[in-house]
């Protein structure tokens, strides 16, 4: 059988296809291959399959259009946030400066009264100042943390819930369980 496939493969060749055939001859294959390509292009015209692919190009580069000015909202949006964050905390400097003024000018005013309480007024005012504006620091630090945190988290899961498949879901849920297991045993 194998040396009989040979020659029949060398035998079975375009060229011996369809020996003194005319070419407009269904026995010609090259012109039997041209009807079959011209019908299957009349059909994929008839279905609209090319009407198709370029409606789900045409949404797909839409969609990719509103996750685009989506983000650039979101980076407008963290930008205002951090912005106004940053004028907190520079009101909350001026206020503290304004502050460590008024308790220089008090204790000025009490040097004349008495050297001893002078001193201690001055550490006690200097302290409670530094320490408001530290308070104050910390507290628009970590709100401006706390705020940025929520953005990116929000923004982290509406991508992940458009991106997730259930598959891909049940796999992570899958590795987070192993590996809960192994930090456990």
């Amino acid at each position: 059988m194998k040396k009989l496939s040979i020659p029949l493969v060398l035998m079975a060749t375009p060229a011996m296809a369809a020996p003194g055939a005319p070419f407009f001859s269904l026995y010609n294959t090259n012109f039997t291959v041209a009807i079959a390509f011209v019908i299957f292009v009349g059909i994929l015209i008839w279905a609209k399959v090319p009407a198709r692919i370029t409606g789900m190009l045409d949404k797909r580069s839409s969609d990719i259009r509103d996750e685009l000015a989506e983000a650039r909202a979101l980076r407008e949006e963290a930008k205002a946030l951090l912005a106004s964050y940053e004028r907190k905390q520079k009101d909350v400097a001026e206020q503290s400066d304004r502050i460590v003024s008024k308790a220089r000018q008090e204790a000025t005013a009490a040097a004349d009264q008495a050297k001893v309480v002078l001193q201690e007024t001055i550490t006690r005012r200097l302290k409670a100042a530094e320490d408001q504006i530290a308070a104050a620091e910390a507290g628009a630090v970590k709100e401006v943390r706390e705020r940025a945190i929520a953005v990116a988290i929000e923004a982290a899961r509406e991508v992940l819930a458009r991106q997730m498949t259930p598959d891909a879901r049940s796999a992570s849920i899958d590795s987070s369980i192993e590996q809960v297991r192994q930090k456990l045993h």
